[in-house]
């Protein structure tokens, strides 16, 4: 039993150690955003939200199914830490080639638990069942009904250009790790977890993330994102309001064939229940719009919302009470919605790195030399201090 106590405490311990997020951002490249970030301008500036990944890079050349090249993996968001707590959740399908698991729950119920995962399109299932089975060994009752294995949450992007898709590479120990390695604090970008072999405006996407910092009456709260792109056409990518993709029309990938996909999370601490979470998740579209595409049939656009909010449970009267702020507050969580998705994009490009994949196909790493250039031409670079 001592044992059991102690592995309980190590593992919903929230003080956990920040990932080394040493790649550049779209700030640090002169971008102008709208909007105030939070201290790590993350998802992770959400009190009590983790993120964990587990990357697989292995194997160039030739494509031999089974055996690689290998360029995927999974990002886990944790919105209520290593717990078992419950929390108000919404969603928007923008458009539906795409997966996401648990979305009939939030339907009816309104409410997640448990890990969020990301992945590639085929091994959604396995990082739905591998996050089940973690929620399981840490949390599980003696009671053989135990439900603590749950309705997990994971969605998915396409990343076959540049990875051995059907060969399955994504296991369940994998997810383990990106579980039990989660994280608050600063975190990386690019070419990692789930996001590791996406495209995005035809240059190499991946895995990005920003918040903003909001008030609500006397009250400061955060809207953070976490992006998983692999959308776009190259002639509709815009930055800042900047033709980047007219201005920028080489370094194409040799195979562009269709548009991808793209999933995000919003997370935030501004207490919401889930007819309003709805409305969050709906504004993703905005900021993906801000970006340029018009959203093609191709892609799946799914997105997901949650509040770390507490209810408040009355076990003599058996009441549930959630707290929500005002219809007239939620216009700046609107804003901060949009502000962060588009920066979320941007700095998965920014912070992408030129990869190749099976059978030596490349994509490009947007160049930062040349957006900046972009963003000089029509006066738009931030100087920095």
């Amino acid at each position: 039993m001592i044992n059991y106590l102690l592995a309980f405490l190590l593992i919903t311990a929230t003080v956990v150690q920040a990932q080394t997020a040493t790649k550049p951002r779209a700030r640090d490249a002169g971008i102008p955003f709208n909007g105030t970030p939070g201290e790590y301008n993350a998802i992770t500036d959400v009190p009590g939200v983790l993120v964990g990944y587990k990357t697989l890079i292995e194997g160039k050349g030739k494509w031999m199914l089974g055996s690689g090249p290998i360029r995927t993996g999974v990002t886990v968001i944790l919105p209520a830490g290593k717990t078992t707590k419950s929390y108000p959740a919404g969603y928007f399908i923008f458009n539906g080639d795409g997966e996401m698991t648990g979305i009939p729950y939030i339907h009816d119920y309104g409410t997640g638990c448990g890990p969020i995962g990301i992945t590639n399109t085929n091994s959604v299932g396995v990082v739905r069942d591998a996050i089940g089975s973690w929620s399981h060994q840490h949390f599980a009752s003696k009671n053989p009904l135990d439900f603590a294995f749950g309705l997990p949450i994971v969605g998915e992007t396409w990343d076959g250009v540049l990875n051995d898709i059907n060969g399955l590479h994504v296991r369940k120990e994998h997810v383990m790790a990106a579980l039990d390695g989660a994280s608050s604090g600063a975190i990386q970008e690019g070419n990692v977890g789930g996001g590791t072999g996406m495209i995005c405006y035809a240059f190499k996407g991946g895995t990005g993330t920003a918040s903003r910092v909001i008030k609500i009456g006397n009250q400061t709260y955060t809207v953070g994102v976490l992006v998983q792109a692999n959308f776009g056409r190259r002639p509709d990518l815009l930055i800042a309001g900047l033709p980047v993709g007219q201005e920028i029309t080489d370094l194409m990938p040799v195979l562009n064939e269709k548009d991808g996909s793209i999933i995000a999370i919003v997370g935030t601490d501004v207490p919401l229940v889930s007819s309003q979470l709805n409305l969050v998740a709906k504004r993703v579209t905005m900021g993906i719009a801000r970006t340029g595409t018009y959203g093609t049939n191709s892609s799946g656009d799914i997105f997901m919302a949650f509040s770390t909010q507490t209810a408040e449970q009355d076990t003599l009267t058996k009441l549930t009470t959630y707290r929500s702020v005002d219809k007239s507050s939620l216009d700046v969580v609107f804003k901060a919605t949009v502000e962060a998705t588009e920066e979320a994009i941007i700095n998965a490009l920014v912070a992408a790195e030129t990869m190749d994949g099976i059978n030596g196909h490349k994509v490009y790493a947007l160049p930062h030399d040349r957006l900046q250039r972009v963003m000089k031409k029509y006066n738009r670079l931030e100087k920095k201090d």
